[in-house]
């Protein structure tokens, strides 16, 4: 009996009509539209001004249950990839759930930051590998306004909203998702957390007083450590499957920074055509990202394609996924 292999069947993006521009930026804090392009490379980020991260990721997840003709009722399982969840309790999968009508399915959430694309995306797969489930949806969603100083010049340029579901379901050898690399080590967290609003330091006046209930980054460091492990587990993997820069189609990298972008691709010898980027409309939407690149570049995808997906994020967290692309998405996009 052959070994069941998982792959995404479909793939629908949501991102909020409101576009917060560098110029707009440039008038709440000290900065220019020159120096986040040239630091940053992002132009604009969405914004949601009502609603939360589910509502978001409902969105995302009815315009993929109607492109992909699936009924809610046939979905087995939902997971939510979020750092921004509605609530503490209950999660956002399952808010997710009630939202978009899905009923027959369990549901709930993973955090891993940046990285939640990929923790998620094994995750789902190997559900489908079990064979216990047929239709699997995961959804990228953040909305990462809600966790962001506006008075942190650091920081504010960085984030955005948005969010991005996929459908994985058995697919034929050989295609899906075939490897994964992912890792941690929490010693990275004094450079990139939360500071309060956790059992180790609940909520209180004093911390909403300090402003720890947002984004803290230390850029520097976080640069150099996520420009090294994600190019790092990118070759890994590459080398561990036989991909090269020519048979390699694109390579689809979390959009933190175009500089970081960059120095990966450098690293592995891809050139700058075979790389999916968006950083400039969307900025860092944290979960979201790499579901947002292949959501945009769904037409040009063809069965068979060679995709490396790469990130990093708080915690630390990082990994690589490499996957076959299962279908020609001229043949299923909007």
């Amino acid at each position: 009996m052959s070994k069941i292999a998982a792959g995404i069947t479909g793939i629908h993006g949501w991102v909020p009509e409101y576009r917060l521009t560098n110029d707009e930026l440039s008038t709440m804090v000290e900065t220019t539209d020159e120096w986040i392009m040239q630091r940053i490379g992002i132009k604009e980020r969405r914004i949601l001004k009502e609603g939360a991260t589910s509502d978001m990721g409902a969105r995302a997840v009815e315009g993929l249950l109607k492109k992909t003709g699936t009924s809610p009722e046939d979905v087995d399982l939902l997971i939510c990839a979020t750092i921004t969840q509605d609530y503490h309790f209950p999660s956002t999968a399952n808010l997710i759930s009630d939202k978009a009508g899905i009923k027959n399915a369990w549901s709930f959430d993973i955090s891993a930051a940046c990285s939640g694309f990929l923790y998620g995306l094994e995750t789902a797969a190997n559900f489908v590998r079990s064979g216990q489930y047929k239709k699997v949806v995961f959804v990228g969603a953040d909305m990462m306004s809600s966790i962001t100083d506006y008075s942190d010049r650091t920081t504010c340029p960085l984030f955005g909203d948005a969010a991005a579901a996929v459908l994985l379901e058995p697919v034929e050898e050989g295609l899906g998702i075939r490897d994964a690399i992912l890792q941690s080590d929490g010693s990275g967290m004094k450079y990139l957390h939360m500071k309060a609003g956790g059992s180790a330091r609940p909520s209180s006046h004093e911390t909403i007083d300090a402003k720890e209930h947002f984004v803290y980054q230390e850029g520097q460091a976080v640069f150099k450590v996520a420009v090294s492990k994600m190019a790092d587990v990118s070759v890994e993997i590459m080398e561990k499957n036989g991909l090269t820069p020519e048979t390699l189609t694109w390579l689809v990298p979390h959009q933190a920074n175009m500089r970081i972008i960059e120095a990966v691709a450098r690293r592995m010898g891809i050139p700058k055509e075979k790389v999916m980027i968006n950083i400039e409309k969307y900025g860092n939407t944290t979960a979201a990202t790499i579901p947002l690149c292949m959501w945009e570049w769904e037409s040009q995808l063809k069965k068979g394609d060679n995709l490396i997906l790469s990130a990093f994020g708080g915690g630390f967290t990082w990994g690589s996924i490499y996957l076959k692309w299962a279908y020609d998405g001229n043949k299923n996009n909007d």
